[in-house]
């Protein structure tokens, strides 16, 4: 409550005292740590107390309190009730600024002379630090110089540096770890009330994920499932927590409406949290001082796998991941995606194909010759019920070879001696490295033939491209012989991601968008309606072709 204390000075001289309007600075964060005498209201009721021994002769009136709690002292900008007071000081509202100690106001040098030395007198303001260095600009304004009030400054900047130092440590270790140190868990789970740094299921929130990623499985699109959430009266991540009692706050938590968007669907899909990945370290501060977030690389983030209990298995991940990277888009007025919608292909040019009705049947024809140019390539369609017809027998087909490999396998793997060791990859291997050696030669001859004044500095530059550009190639398919001698040399069994994938279809009747993106990479339609499908797990195909054909020419 504002109090003004009378003067004992004879009437006539009152007049010309000055009146102090007095606002009191309290802050605390979390670098003050458990210290009692830092607390919010021991720091009122210390400043209460002093107030009078400074106003004897004049009179003063408490205008405000200024309160920042939980918040660093490194920055001016994101202390709001710092900022307050600055503009009741602009405006005139307060003269005189009064505060424990100069850490209370200050945790960075650079802020803190700026203050003391200009802002303070350009205002004609009072500025009381009551604790060591004790300053009254008012009765000393020459304090502000001093060697005391400087070096002070400079030790609580350097408390906030090894403070925040000591926290990122401790943080780094805790992500390495595949601890959460986040302040609210990922929508779906909970933090363990024994263990903050632990997740655990929150049963009501994971159902929902899961029919999140079934009903994208099955063909419903991220805008369709989000409107049937909301029929369903499901709130939003956002919403569902500040129900649950949280103090949630994000960049979109303003703009929320407790309702979801196809964005806050397709962030569910794209989580690896729900199969038990930890990512974090996504973002930083800029410093101790600017408080600014920025994004990290993705290669520095802190991603530790199996620490969290998953919501979704491995295999309904991946499905959803592959079925997002498709070019689909949701046919007007419905939920739910067509069955080859990012699946199906033009032959020739490569394009996809625009999907069409006409006297009742639907129809997939090139979008190039449909909709761009007739002369940029020709017209290639199939009706809707012949390629579903061919898509199921050419992948009943796939099946049943599939079928035939797991016999041959495991008839392979219970002979006393297994092979796999590939002659054809090594002599493939050493002829790359041949390639790659004269490469890297021509280069280095390249160099002194520019020297030397054979060639120009122009045909060095443009045949050291060439040289290099192949070289970079011969690299990378070393790299990927290699790694299919490694897998080789694993063997191969009935739990191969290839034999597995296809088998547990064994006894499909139909087709579905998840069944797709799990065993088919593109169909291409030809121009006489011939389809050509590019399955998936060819590499793991390839290997176990290879696996085969070793084994059976040693015997």
């Amino acid at each position: 409550m504002a109090r003004i204390r009378k003067s004992t000075e004879p009437a006539s001289k009152i007049g010309k005292q000055k009146v102090w309007r007095v606002g009191k600075y309290i802050r605390l964060s979390r670098e003050d740590g458990n210290i009692i005498s830092e607390s919010v209201v021991n720091q009122d009721k210390i400043l209460q107390d002093e107030i009078p021994n400074f106003f004897e002769d004049g009179f003063y009136e408490v205008i405000d309190t200024y309160i920042d709690d939980g918040t660093s002292g490194t920055t001016d900008i994101e202390r709001c009730a710092f900022q307050r007071m600055v503009n009741d000081v602009k405006c005139g509202r307060i003269n005189c600024i009064m505060v424990k100690n100069l850490s209370r106001a200050f945790r960075n040098s650079a802020n803190q002379g700026h203050f003391l030395e200009e802002f303070i007198p350009l205002y004609s303001t009072r500025f009381i630090s009551l604790y060591q260095p004790r300053i009254d600009t008012f009765l000393d304004p020459e304090i502000v110089h001093s060697l005391e009030v400087s070096i002070t400054g400079f030790m609580n900047e350097q408390y906030a540096y090894k403070t925040s130092a000591d926290v990122r440590r401790t943080f780094r270790h805790k992500r390495e770890n595949g601890e959460f140190i986040g302040a609210f868990a990922p929508y779906g789970y909970r933090k363990d009330p024994e263990n903050k740094n632990t997740l655990l299921i929150d049963d009501e929130a994971a159902q929902v994920v899961r029919d999140i990623f079934k009903w994208f499985s099955d063909g419903m699109s991220k805008n369709g499932i989000a409107k049937h959430l909301n029929e369903l009266g499901i709130p939003s991540p956002i919403a569902y927590k500040r129900a649950k009692g949280f103090h949630f706050e994000c960049p979109q938590a303003a703009k929320s409406d407790g309702l979801w968007c196809p964005s806050s669907v397709a962030r569910v899909l794209q989580n690896a949290s729900y199969i038990g990945t930890m990512t974090q370290g996504k973002q930083k501060v800029v410093s101790y001082k600017v408080h600014q977030r920025k994004s990290v690389p993705e290669e520095d983030w802190f991603v530790v796998e199996n620490v969290i209990p998953p919501i979704v298995s491995r295999e309904e991940f991946d499905m959803a991941q592959s079925l997002q990277r498709r070019d689909t888009r949701t046919p007007p007025g419905q939920t739910g995606l067509y069955l080859f919608s990012g699946f199906i292909r033009c032959a020739d040019c490569k394009k996809g194909m625009s999907r069409h009705t006409a006297k009742g049947l639907a129809y997939y024809v090139c979008r190039t010759y449909r909709e761009k140019s007739q002369k940029q390539c020709e017209k290639h369609s199939i009706r809707e019920d012949v390629l579903e017809n061919a898509v199921l027998t050419a992948i009943r087909k796939q099946i049943e070879l599939v079928s035939n490999l797991e016999e041959i396998v495991e008839e392979i793997n219970s002979t006393p001696v297994v092979h796999t060791e590939s002659s054809r990859l090594n002599d493939l291997l050493a002829e790359r490295k041949r390639e790659l050696e004269k490469a890297t030669n021509l280069l280095d001859s390249l160099y002194m033939d520019w020297k030397s004044g054979d060639i120009s500095r122009d045909q060095y530059l443009r045949m050291k491209a060439k040289s290099a550009s192949q070289a970079e190639q011969l690299e990378a398919a070393i790299a990927h012989i290699e790694s299919e001698r490694a897998a080789l040399t694993q063997g191969v069994d009935a739990q191969d991601p290839y034999l597995s994938a296809f088998l547990k279809y064994r006894n499909v009747q139909s087709l579905s968008r998840g069944l797709l993106a799990e065993l088919v990479n593109t169909i291409y339609v030809h121009k006489d309606k011939e389809i050509e499908i590019e399955f998936n797990f060819q590499d793991q195909y390839r290997r176990i072709l290879e696996f085969i054909e070793i084994n059976q020419n040693a015997v």
